[in-house]
């Protein structure tokens, strides 16, 4: 009865408080999850307030909270939407952790901790919190592409995170971690994901579909939940998430087609326990631990918020979304969470780091969880800032990039261009791989092989060293120049299929694009291969050689990347220069009272290709960017679409400034994807 008791006051002490300062946020127009995090403050042991809940019977509340968000988060994106954007978002999640793992390690090493506590940090703060980012999106309703791209990448760094578990664990007590061993963990992981979702699909979709033509709520809510809970367990039992779980269990249920009105049945219980989760956080934060570690907490949250956004920014960009989608992405993406906890909790049940790291992480996790809610809803402001501030060329590059990659996707030769490009790939990992094996073997082995050329050759325990490590370096020189130059001929079959060579001896007009477009995609495939390495032997290596040498080659890559970009901008400007002709030209033969053809400009697109596809949009009397700036519109901006040119009466503006004012009756030339130029008629509409 005590403990029925002591359960209950915890409960009703968690619930009033949140109810109070939640209320207070409302009224000051602040996030929702502040005032959650802000009552485990007011209910938690580290303040002198006289309200205080039991922190055990708290946190075991919250593991609900967690499974109910996960689950609610999975209901909306169903196995077919998730497997649509899992390539692209797997590729920026590797690049992500892949840069905090490394930057976590060397600001350990800075601040002294030893070898095994800076690889921990490095770990800790690699992985974003689906839950604060899922609690985030549903207050301020972000929905879409944005919102489709942060979740695979979210769901991709769960399973990064079950590996780095995995291996932290074989690194600490001393066992290592072999190839084999490697290849065994990533192979259950995939036959557990596997077999759930094949047996699920069987399942769980006509299960719901049955329960839901009986016409109870309850039934349905019932039966969803213990779906829930009964994948989340069993994820538990095979040694993985229970968030994971609960995600796979969301997304077989929404398989069953009746996702919306579960969703809406479940909300209020998520949005119970889902509070409880939130305020557990506040209470881990211990004001006399930050007191004493707040340099170490000061420098990691600005790794982590820095770091974050630029590497998902990066990463989402490469891999073929916008720039405004890109920047919100690497905005909502810069916290971390519940595995941080996991992680360093990992960390001192191994012995493996000392008593500092856990306070630490729950600090900068606090932290990052208050400033994401105003990251996430200023994201839209800061990526038109960015959008605004690139230099010219890159404005260019930006805006025409995802045409580029849309056509590559949309290609008759995908299939093709598909082998050849996981041909390469494969061989720049091989190549990856050998430098790995390289610089980790040389580490570990100097001290033997140091002795055995010494006792051969008698070259004294100084110079031996730098000997084997000379070798060693000509040795990986070959795998470095390999990446390189298999970068550059992944680039080249790329930009093949996204913009074909002239046919029969034609003069190639596309040829400024696509030396652009390798150039690009050779920075981002040695980048995207690049990281990871340095990531992996950074702990290996003295100081940061790995780091500069990658920051050369990406640097001398990035030269050429300007030069190219500067060449595209003036193709640019003699593609508008026909543009306008094009339009005036149509305007003459039909007359300056009708309304563009939609295929006016379906002979620039073959004469120019690369240019974007460019569509031509009238505006009229009652257009809502008449007498408007394209700097107030912020037409890029807002939808990723360029306006290549404007064609106004009898005079023509080729690649109109930012002050150019809209008039009735102009005709603009949009250039961008698919997606980008309907939203743009959208706003000009």
């Amino acid at each position: 009865m005590h403990d029925a008791h002591a359960f209950l006051q915890a409960l009703a002490t968690v619930l009033c408080v949140a109810a109070v300062t939640t209320v207070l946020f409302q009224r000051l127009r602040q996030p929702v999850v502040l005032g959650y995090i802000l009552a485990g403050f007011i209910i938690g042991p580290h303040v002198p307030i006289p309200l205080v809940a039991d922190a055990g019977i708290v946190q075991t509340l919250s593991e609900l909270g967690v499974i109910l968000l996960m689950f609610s988060l999975g209901l909306e994106f169903s196995l077919r939407r998730l497997f649509q954007v899992g390539p692209t978002a797997g590729l920026t999640a590797v690049i992500q952790c892949s840069v905090m793992v490394w930057l976590g390690f060397v600001v350990g090493r800075a601040f002294g901790w030893t070898m095994l506590e800076s690889l921990f940090t490095g770990c800790c703060i690699a992985i974003s919190s689906t839950t604060i980012i899922a609690k985030a999106f549903d207050e301020q309703n972000i929905r879409g592409a944005l919102r489709g791209i942060v979740v695979g990448i979210l769901i991709v760094e769960d399973l990064i995170g079950i590996l780095l578990m995995a291996m932290l664990t074989a690194v600490s007590t001393g066992s290592g971690l072999s190839a084999w061993d490697l290849a065994l963990t990533v192979g259950k992981l995939a036959a557990f994901l596997v077999g759930l979702v094949a047996v699920g699909l069987l399942v769980v979709p006509r299960l719901m579909r049955a329960i839901t033509k009986l016409q109870r709520p309850e039934t349905t809510l019932v039966t969803s939940v213990g779906i829930c809970f009964a994948v989340a367990l069993l994820a538990q039992a095979f040694g993985y998430s229970v968030a994971l779980g609960a995600f796979l269990a969301g997304s077989l249920v929404a398989e069953s087609g009746e996702g919306k009105e579960i969703e809406h049945l479940v909300q209020p219980v998520r949005d119970l326990f889902g509070a409880v989760f939130f305020v557990s956080v506040g209470m881990l934060i211990d004001p006399a631990l930050i007191r004493e570690h707040w340099a170490a907490i000061a420098v990691l949250t600005g790794v982590v918020i820095l770091g974050k956004i630029l590497s998902v920014s990066l990463g989402a960009f490469f891999t073929g979304n916008g720039t405004r989608t890109s920047v919100q992405a690497g905005l909502s993406l810069s916290q971390i969470g519940e595995f941080s906890f996991i992680i360093a909790g990992l960390g001192l049940s191994l012995k493996a780091t000392g008593l500092f790291l856990y306070p630490v992480a729950v600090a900068v996790s606090a932290i990052t969880t208050l400033t994401t809610p105003w990251l996430i809803r200023a994201s839209g402001p800061i990526a038109n800032w960015v959008d605004r501030k690139l230099p010219a060329p890159l404005q260019t590059f930006a805006s025409l990039y995802g045409s580029w990659v849309e056509n590559l996707r949309t290609s008759p030769r995908q299939k093709t261009v598909g082998a050849r490009v996981r041909r390469m790939a494969l061989l720049m990992l091989l190549d990856a791989a050998f430098i790995t094996i390289i610089v980790i073997g040389t580490s570990v082995l100097l001290p033997r092989i140091t002795v055995f050329i010494d006792e051969r050759m008698g070259w004294g325990a100084t110079l031996t060293p730098w000997v084997v490590i000379g070798l060693a370096t000509a040795l990986a020189l070959p795998f470095c120049v390999g990446i390189v130059r298999m970068g550059r001929r992944l680039g080249v079959v790329l930009a093949e299929g996204a913009l074909p060579a002239a046919a029969n001896g034609k003069v190639d007009l596309a040829a400024a694009p696509r030396r652009v477009l390798v150039v690009a995609l050779q920075l981002a495939s040695v980048f995207m291969v690049g990281v990871p390495v340095l990531a992996i032997t950074q702990p290996f290596l003295p100081g940061v050689p790995g780091a500069v040498l990658l920051l050369v080659s990406l640097g001398v890559m990035g030269f050429a990347f300007w030069k190219s970009a500067t060449n595209l901008q003036g193709h640019m400007r003699a593609g508008a220069q026909v543009i306008v002709e094009a339009l005036a030209a149509q305007s003459h033969a039909k007359g300056e009272e009708d309304e563009p053809a939609p295929d006016v400009l379906h002979g620039v697109r073959q004469m120019l290709p690369g240019i974007g596809e460019p569509e031509s949009v009238a505006l009229g009397e009652s257009s809502a960017a008449v007498g408007r700036t394209l700097a107030e519109l912020n037409l890029r901006g807002m939808t990723g679409a360029t306006v290549l040119a404007i064609r106004r009466g009898d005079a023509g503006v080729l690649v109109p400034t930012a002050q150019e004012v809209l008039r009735a009756g102009d005709i603009l030339a949009l250039a961008g994807t698919h997606e980008a130029i309907d939203a743009a008629k959208g706003v000009l509409g």
